[in-house]
């Protein structure tokens, strides 16, 4: 029975979208002056090649935050940050760091939940102006059918005193 060791991969942001690059995927490319860019695919490699700016690109993670249809300023964020400086942990110290990080995920979910939910609520706001202003449009289409039922109804009503 051989036992494998589980080690964690690195991933690491695509410069251009912000999505994972997994370990042995993407193209990076590294400037003269030594600064490297990691790219998740080709696609973005390209675009980055012809200086389109990410902010502009609708399908970026960058686009989104832009645009307001991601939450940009939380003090989850804070924690995903990447440290460059080594920190010695001991067995205690690394059990109350896994229990922060899972309180944290919890935390950031539920804000995310209620940016969205803050978001749609403006969305149905603005469906119900279209659909009203539709309405109005057509409404010679829908007044003769709702005539026809209320005549319907009277007759129902009729036949039923009429019965009695």
């Amino acid at each position: 029975a051989k036992e494998r060791k589980e080690g964690k991969m690195r991933l690491e942001k695509c410069w251009f979208c912000s999505s994972n690059c997994y370990p042995g995927h993407g193209i990076m490319f590294v400037r003269n002056d030594g600064q490297c860019f990691r790219f998740c695919r080709s696609k973005c490699h390209k675009n980055f090649k012809m200086k389109k700016n990410p902010r502009k690109t609708r399908w970026t993670k960058a686009f989104r935050k832009v645009a307001g249809k991601e939450m940009v300023l939380d003090s989850t964020f804070e924690f995903e940050k990447r440290r460059h400086r080594p920190e010695k942990y001991d067995r205690e110290k690394m059990a109350v760091a896994l229990r922060a990080m899972k309180k944290v995920a919890e935390v950031k979910d539920k804000r995310e939940r209620a940016f969205i939910k803050k978001r749609m609520k403006v969305k149905k706001v603005h469906e119900k102006v279209a659909d009203m202003k539709e309405l109005k449009q057509n409404i010679d289409i829908i007044k003769p059918a709702a005539v026809r039922l209320r005549q319907k109804v009277i007759s129902k009503e009729a036949d039923k005193m009429t019965d009695e």
